[in-house]
Formats: structure tokens, C-alpha cells, sequence
């Protein structure tokens, strides 16, 4: 009988391995033993406003099989390219057909996804640093790379304005 497993894969690699498992299970002939290769991913709409975002993976690092369990189908998929392991080890969990569904109907559209609204910060103004070798610190925003979630503060050390790198989860306003 078919169950679902999880592997674990390099991060950003998730349709590439999957690809990859598809085209190994038709070229070994094995598609009666193998089901579906998912990589979950869905419309995140962001909290409190109307704007939805373009696909985004909800198990970043991890794409769901769904297969009969041997020590033929465990060979096949960890023998892909960047394939690291099954959740579970040598004995692979499967997951729930309660979770399954979950998942399923996440990936549809039919239960909302919601993200984390992100920060907005903006130059010029004073953040308290809460983490990292600066926590306890008062320093002034000097730049905002929104795409990578990193700020450049100022910071006075010894009486001088110094730039220091911090995270978006390393300060607060």
C-alpha cells in the first residue's frame, strides 16, 4: 500500500530533486510502486492586507513521496542527486492521511495561508538591539536590505558612530 514519506534535501534544490525522482522511477520502470512527488508550495497572502505573494514553499528543504515502502524504493530515492535522507532514518515515518490532507488542501487554495507580516524599517530612525554581541545597545538605522532582512545601525562605541550588520530578528523598535 502507498504511503506518504518525507525526504530531506538541500534547500533550494526541492523541484530539481523531484524532477530527478520522476525521471529515475519511469527510467527503473517502477511507476506501480511509486505515486505522486510533491513539493508543497502556496499563495501566501500577507496578515492584514489584501496583496498575495507568489508561490512560496511551505516545508522549505523537504519534498513528500508517496510510495510502497522497500529497500528498492529507499535505494532509488536516496540514490538521487542531492536527496540526504528520509525523515525517520532507516525506518521511515509516514505521515498521517489526516496530515496529508492537511497539506493537500493547503497546496489547493482551500485553507488560507497566512505569512508573518515583516518589519518596515525605516533609515534614520533608533532600534534597541536585542541580540548578538551589540545586545543592550541603542543605535540609529543607517540602511534597509529588505530582501535579505538586513539592517546597517550605528552604533556608538567608545564615543564613535560604528556601522554594525545586524538582522531584522537582532533589533527592535
Amino acid at each position: 500500500m502507498k504511503k506518504w514519506y518525507v525526504i530531506q534535501v538541500y534547500a533550494g534544490y526541492e523541484e530539481q530533486v523531484a524532477a530527478d525522482l520522476k525521471k529515475q522511477i519511469e527510467h527503473e520502470g517502477l511507476q506501480s510502486i511509486f505515486g505522486d512527488v510533491l513539493v508543497p508550495s502556496a499563495k501566501f497572502k500577507a496578515f492584514l492586507t489584501s496583496q498575495e505573494s507568489q508561490d512560496q514553499r511551505l516545508f522549505p528543504g523537504y519534498v513528500l513521496v508517496e510510495m510502497e515502502l522497500s529497500p528498492e524504493t529507499m535505494r532509488l530515492v536516496k540514490s538521487v542527486p542531492r536527496v540526504l535522507k528520509f525523515l525517520g532514518g532507516n525506518e521511515p515515518v509516514s505521515i498521517s492521511t489526516k496530515e496529508i490532507d492537511r497539506i493537500m488542501a493547503t497546496v489547493k487554495g482551500e485553507l488560507p495561508v497566512v505569512s508573518e507580516q515583516k518589519k518596515e524599517f525605516v533609515e534614520g530612525t533608533e532600534v534597541d538591539i536585542t541580540a548578538g554581541p551589540f545586545s543592550g545597545f541603542v543605535g540609529i538605522i543607517d540602511r534597509v536590505d529588505q530582501a535579505s532582512e538586513r539592517l546597517t545601525v550605528m552604533v556608538s562605541i567608545f564615543g564613535r558612530l560604528t556601522p554594525v550588520e545586524l538582522g531584522f530578528d537582532q533589533v527592535k523598535r
